[in-house]
């Protein structure tokens, strides 16, 4: 199997999900009152701070292979 690009993106949307389970599974057992109206907003939130990641890392990584490329042409 070939390496891939790490990809936080993908990162923070697992943590968000793992979050959102263990408090789903927190209020299931009785450990912690959380009402359904809190919940999804927050995954909703995690799911837009992965989208500024992802965005954030595309930038990032295009930046960089342009001034790669500059520098071939040098």
């Amino acid at each position: 199997m070939g390496r891939h690009e790490f990809e936080p993106g993908k990162l923070v949307v697992g943590l968000v999900l793992i979050g959102g389970c263990l408090a789903h599974l927190a209020a299931v057992r009785g450990w912690v009152h959380l009402p359904v109206y809190f919940l999804l907003p927050v995954l909703a939130g995690g799911f837009c701070v992965a989208g500024l990641v992802s965005s954030l890392a595309f930038s990032v990584r295009r930046h960089r292979a342009r001034g790669t490329e500059q520098h071939e042409l040098q």
